[in-house]
């Protein structure tokens, strides 16, 4: 056989082999993707799992499987890596007649947020590399990233706040009808308290222990305004997310002393979670709850709020002040103060309300002067 026909077989086998990789190579072919973790903190790894088969005796010499996601999930926290919009994760495989392949991916949440996957395209084709075949995979799976919590003490709150050592003894009161167990005997026990056969029994003072019953609610308020047109993007994105992040460290600090506590800002939820077709959609409120759940509902409501406003925060304040809202501690935190908030603020607590503004960035303002000085 001369080399003529040598060429011309050749390209018989590789023009067959195109067709059978072009008609059958995405056949039979089973993608599923997951994330291990529903929710992480910002800064915390995730591990996503790529799972893929090939269920047929046809060997797949390349398939690359690519998706749209967040920059915010990384596979290294270098923030200066970080584009807007959402960037291309791409994995190659190789499979064998009836094989399957699992990879373990490690990303970091770099950014609070809630971060859908939906579809991945798959392209395959001979292993020439002569022609590729598409196609779509259904592989839905999401990750909520919360925000960070920070220590109590980084959070700027007056030195005058009711929070801190005194603030179970500032919201809650004891219940003589709730029984909590016994503790040893201290020093201003009333009497009538000490329980005998607990004191027999362990050989010294025990008394009952009391229950908690709370008699106020706490709100904790994040302002989105940075300028009162709504239409106008927000100026400081990063101080409102400081804003949030404070938020949610308080809200979980409350929630362990027992403090009923909420959560509100004139935000709304990112999509698919904002099921409205109303111009106006409606703002993020929380009601305040002392339950074991409690605090997952604020953070994961935090995480999926997105940066933007539904409407003024002075018209998200008349709400309460519309509906008679008393009873309520709230804390506000915000960019700046005006005297129309001021002017709210002043109805609420008329009301029955306590209300402490927090002015996001002050802190670094004093902080900078104390250098200075």
């Amino acid at each position: 056989m001369n080399i003529a026909w040598i060429i011309v077989v050749l390209l018989i086998i590789i023009f067959l082999q195109g067709m059978l990789y072009s008609k059958f190579g995405l056949k039979g072919i089973t993608y599923q993707r997951a994330f291990k973790q529903d929710a992480v903190f910002e800064g915390e790894t995730i591990e996503m799992v790529d799972e893929i088969a090939n269920k047929k005796l046809l060997p797949i010499p390349w398939i690359r499987l690519e998706s749209k996601m967040s920059p915010y999930l990384i596979t290294q926290l270098k923030k200066e890596q970080l584009q807007q919009g959402e960037m291309f994760h791409r994995t190659l495989f190789s499979l064998l007649p009836y094989q399957k392949v699992t990879r373990r991916h490690r990303l970091i949440g770099a950014k609070r947020g809630y971060y859908p996957l939906n579809t991945v395209s798959v392209t395959t084709g001979d292993g020439i590399g002569f022609g590729e075949v598409f196609d779509s995979f259904e592989a839905s799976t999401a990750v909520t990233v919360y925000p960070k919590l920070v220590p109590l003490e980084d959070i700027p709150l007056p030195s005058h706040s009711w929070l801190g050592d005194i603030t179970v003894k500032r919201w809650i009161v004891e219940d003589p009808f709730l029984q909590a167990g016994i503790r040893e005997y201290q020093q201003g026990d009333p009497l009538n308290s000490i329980n005998w056969k607990a004191t027999a029994r362990t050989q010294s003072l025990q008394i009952n222990k009391k229950d908690f019953t709370a008699d106020h609610h706490l709100m904790i308020y994040v302002n989105f305004d940075t300028n009162e047109d709504i239409r106008m993007p927000i100026e400081q994105p990063e101080m409102v997310e400081k804003g949030l992040s404070y938020a949610a460290s308080l809200a979980n600090y409350a929630i362990e002393q027992g403090i009923s506590t909420g959560f509100g800002c004139n935000g709304y939820f990112v999509e698919p979670f904002t099921n409205t077709t109303d111009r106006i959609k409606p703002s993020v409120r929380v009601a305040p709850s002392n339950s074991g759940q409690q605090i997952a509902y604020i953070l994961d409501a935090i995480a999926k709020v997105k940066m933007d406003r539904s409407r003024n925060f002075r018209a998200f304040l008349q709400e309460d002040i519309d509906q008679g809202l008393t009873k309520t501690d709230m804390i506000i935190f915000a960019i700046r103060r005006t005297e129309k908030m001021e002017k709210q603020i002043a109805q609420l607590e008329g009301l029955g309300n306590a209300v402490e503004l927090v002015i996001i960035g002050e802190e670094q303002e004093k902080g900078a002067e104390a250098d200075a000085s």
